[in-house]
């Protein structure tokens, strides 16, 4: 089942349950759905790449959100977009842990005989394309550096 139509069976759920954080999450969920598909000048369906790319926007900019309204002691405000970070996490892929990511970075470096920092480009775009959505990429670039240094 395709990231649209489980985005509009749960918001049938969220309206009926009158879940309003739900809701919130889920239209902004379909809403960069339809603008990906609209971007591209196409009603064709986004690619699961790119899904898990929108999720995991929509995530970060949550959490700097939350973040920032938690800094300023608004917590009337991060406490819902903590909420919908729980939502749109539902929909990606289970994320792995700091010791498995350094594990299969470790594994990359290995593989490429990458050494020093000048080789940090080259182990990101190995890792990236590896780990895809199943880790965050500030994640990913902290243990390369701290590997590679």
């Amino acid at each position: 089942m395709s990231l649209s139509l489980l985005i509009m069976d749960d918001l049938k759920t969220a309206m009926r349950a009158k879940d309003t954080v739900a809701l919130e999450a889920l239209r902004a969920i379909k809403s960069e759905i339809l603008l990906a598909q609209t971007a591209s000048g196409s009603k064709e369906e986004i690619s699961a790449d790119d899904e898990v790319k929108l999720l995991q926007r929509l995530v970060k900019t949550r959490k700097e959100s939350a973040r920032i309204f938690t800094e300023q002691n608004r917590m009337d405000l991060a406490e819902p977009e903590l909420a919908q970070i729980a939502v749109i996490e539902k929909f990606l892929p289970a994320q792995l842990t700091e010791t498995e990511v350094e594990a299969i970075i470790a594994e990359i470096i290995a593989e490429t005989g990458a050494s020093g920092i000048a080789s940090m480009g080259k182990v990101m775009g190995l890792a990236a394309a590896k780990l895809g959505g199943t880790a965050e990429g500030k994640t990913i670039s902290t243990i390369v550096k701290k590997l590679l240094v």
